[in-house]
């Protein structure tokens, strides 16, 4: 226990030093400063750690908050930069390899089709809310695993809908005609989260714990019964660069978990969450019974 305390006293440490110089920069658009930076930080979060993010101090816990609003930031700069320098080259999508986590989305979009495969039919119409101005996920799981799906993708900004749109037009008519794109808040979504069979909730709508529990508790609300939802979060010491979604906080959003991903290398960076919306009210109400005696213990 006591060497289990010092790595982790030693990797907030680390974390904190370079919080600490990130937050110094000057802009954080894509540059060589930058790039090392964010990194170094990524090296220091993606191996196995046996941190638990809810037992930081006070202190630790607001610089936490503040580096995953600057990873949200960081990592919006780079897919704008990316998606700009994509979309003026000759057929952009043979170039998108340049984009540094391109293998990251590869592996994330077979590893959530996979395991969404094993309790969902091929859906007919998926939403993917945060698709930002890269839209590889939805791109990839349009193209190479569910070829007649149409996907909804919504973003909050429309400039980066915008950046999204202009890389799709150089993707097949078929991949094209499939994806379509919406500027909307994930609040501001009602009725239309009933036309979907799937729900992907990106790793960065919702910057903290509660707002992401706000995210699922309206999703729940709405999305049509029987429906799944794939709620991206984070593990471990990578809870550092996004924020997590708590399973007792899918319970109480009216879901029943069916499956629950912890990347073990790093392949992939995110975790992610398979639940199905709970078709009958009343076992709503009883697992929301479950975890408050659970609270209570």
């Amino acid at each position: 226990m006591e060497a289990e305390n010092s790595k982790v006293a030693a990797l907030v440490e680390k974390i904190t030093s370079l919080h600490a110089a990130i937050s110094k920069l000057p802009s954080l658009s894509p540059s060589p400063q930058v790039d090392a930076l964010f990194t170094e930080l990524v090296a220091a979060c993606v191996p196995s750690s046996p941190v638990d993010v809810t037992k930081l101090g006070p202190e630790a816990q607001e610089m936490r908050q503040d580096l995953i609003r600057l990873c949200s930031a960081a990592e919006g700069l780079l897919e704008a930069h990316y998606s700009d320098m994509l979309t003026a080259l000759d057929n952009p999508l043979d170039h998108l390899g340049r984009f540094p986590y391109f293998d990251n989305y590869i592996n994330l979009s077979k590893l959530e089709h996979d395991l969404l495969a094993g309790h969902v039919a091929a859906p007919a119409r998926v939403a993917f809310i945060g698709s930002g101005p890269l839209p590889f996920s939805s791109l990839f799981l349009a193209t190479y695993h569910l070829p007649d799906t149409r996907f909804d993708n919504y973003d909050r900004c429309s400039v980066a809908n915008g950046r999204a749109m202009k890389l799709v037009r150089a993707a097949d008519e078929d991949v094209r005609s499939r994806m379509v794109f919406h500027t909307a808040e994930v609040a501001d979504l009602t009725s239309e989260l009933g036309a979907y069979d799937v729900v992907f909730l990106a790793a960065l709508v919702g910057m903290t714990s509660e707002e992401k529990a706000d995210a699922v508790a309206h999703l729940g609300k709405h999305m049509a019964d029987g429906a799944v939802l794939v709620a991206r979060s984070a593990h471990g010491a990578r809870a550092f660069l996004y924020p997590v979604v708590e399973l007792d906080d899918i319970g109480r959003g009216g879901f029943q978990v069916l499956a629950v991903h912890h990347p073990a290398g790093d392949e992939v960076f995110n975790s992610f969450i398979v639940a199905r919306k709970v078709i009958c009210r009343g076992l709503v109400i009883f697992l929301q019974y479950l975890v408050k005696m659970k609270s209570r213990i």
